[in-house]
C-alpha cells in the first residue's frame, strides 16, 4: 500500500522522516522515524552532540526508528569511536537490522551497548 500525504504541490509519495528529542529522565534522545539518505544530516548532527556531550554513558533510545541504512550504522559506529576512554552509546531498541549490521561489521565496537528491552 503507497503511503501518500498532502504536499503543498497535492498529493504526494511520502517523505522520509527523522525526529530527534531529548531522553526524559537521562542523557540521550529518543529518535522517531528513518535513518536513510534523507535523514542523514539530522542523524549525523544528534550523533556530534552525544560525542560533545561527554557523559558516560548516553542512551539512543530507537524504539520508534523503523529503517536504519548502512550508512546511518556506519556513522553510529564512528561516533562511538570517537568517544573517550569509559564512554559508551548505549542504543535501546533498535530496528532489528541495526543490531546485525553492528553485529556483523564491528562485532568489537565496545564502546556502543545494544539493549533490547
Amino acid at each position: 500500500m503507497d503511503e501518500r500525504h498532502r504536499t503543498a504541490y497535492g498529493p504526494g509519495p511520502a517523505v522520509p522522516y527523522l525526529t530527534v528529542r531529548p531522553l526524559e529522565g537521562c542523557r540521550g534522545v529518543r529518535a522517531a522515524g528513518e535513518i536513510g539518505l534523507a535523514t542523514h544530516m539530522i542523524w549525523e548532527r544528534a550523533l556530534e552532540q552525544a560525542v560533545r556531550e561527554g557523559e558516560a554513558v548516553y542512551y539512543l533510545e530507537l524504539s520508534e526508528v523503523t529503517f536504519v541504512d548502512v550508512a546511518g550504522a556506519g556513522a553510529l559506529a564512528a561516533a562511538a569511536g570517537r568517544l573517550g576512554d569509559g564512554r559508551r552509546l548505549v542504543v535501546r531498541r533498535p530496528p532489528p537490522t541495526l543490531r546485525r549490521v553492528l553485529e556483523t561489521f564491528w562485532p568489537d565496537l565496545s564502546t556502543i551497548e545494544v539493549s533490547v528491552s
